[in-house]
């Protein structure tokens, strides 16, 4: 059957406008992933992704925790660029705390289709972090810090009430034992990359938080224009409110039913 110009004319015009409307779907919830990694942050392990994993991976997904060393912001972003590697496929890079840094840097790996950050550092290129975050309220976690021979730690007080506070105590302790010692200069690292610029963004703000301010976290992600849940939640939402984080990843990689 022959078609006009008019008609052709007007049938490849829906098509464009369908594969615009696609892509425009795409780039607000991300391309559908079916990989996620999870990156760990300071005073913490992979362990402290345990209660959202068997979510994501009852949902189908491929998940991978990064294990940090916490020795500088290089070795926890080769660590990271190393299981991206592994990835086959668009992969959701979530970060939890001090590894808001990292997956800032990392997450311009052409693999990350989504980032999300929970209760997370995000800079921006090259910004003093540090003297971002003085401009806010300190946390009282700060005053918890233990160092020793150039590396640091939570004491045992300020892990329990400070960083994991709405978790069962022998649980919180247990969190404590595992806790990994950062490097002494690990915070003062500068990005080079801002990885939020360009990925559809995620943030999980905890309103209780004790260890980053909550009005530090609202402003990165107002800043990112990061899609937002606020849940009442120390630190370690990934623990305490692990259904809602899961759900959150979820969205970013485009399974939201």
């Amino acid at each position: 059957m022959k078609m006009d110009r008019r008609t052709f004319a007007v049938t490849l015009l829906a098509g464009v406008a369908t594969a615009l409307l696609a892509h425009a779907n795409e780039a607000r919830v991300g391309s559908r992933g079916r990989n996620v990694v999870l990156v760990h942050g300071a005073y913490a392990d992979g362990s402290s992704w345990s209660e959202v994993i068997p979510l994501l991976q009852r949902a189908g997904l491929n998940v991978t925790a990064v294990q940090n060393p916490l020795t500088s912001l290089a070795d926890d972003v080769e660590a990271t660029r190393r299981i991206l590697a592994l990835q086959d496929g668009p992969t959701v890079l979530v970060g939890h705390s001090w590894a808001g840094t990292v997956i800032s840097e990392a997450g311009v790996d052409p693999k990350v289709s989504a980032l999300v950050y929970v209760a997370a550092r995000a800079p921006d290129a090259g910004e003093d972090y540090a003297a971002l975050a003085a401009t806010f309220p300190t946390p009282p976690a700060s005053a918890g810090l233990v160092k020793s021979d150039g590396y640091a730690q939570l004491s045992e007080e300020s892990f329990l009430r400070d960083f994991a506070g709405d978790l069962d105590p022998a649980r919180a302790r247990a969190l404590y034992a595992v806790q990994g010692r950062i490097s002494a200069t690990l915070f003062a690292s500068r990005t080079t990359q801002a990885a939020w610029k360009t990925k559809p963004t995620w943030y999980a703000v905890s309103t209780q938080d004790r260890t980053t301010s909550p009005e530090l976290e609202r402003f990165l992600a107002n800043r990112m224009k990061a899609k937002t849940i606020e849940l009442r939640s120390s630190h370690v939402s990934l623990l305490s409110h692990p259904q809602e984080i899961a759900d959150l990843i979820l969205t970013a990689a485009g399974h939201e039913d």
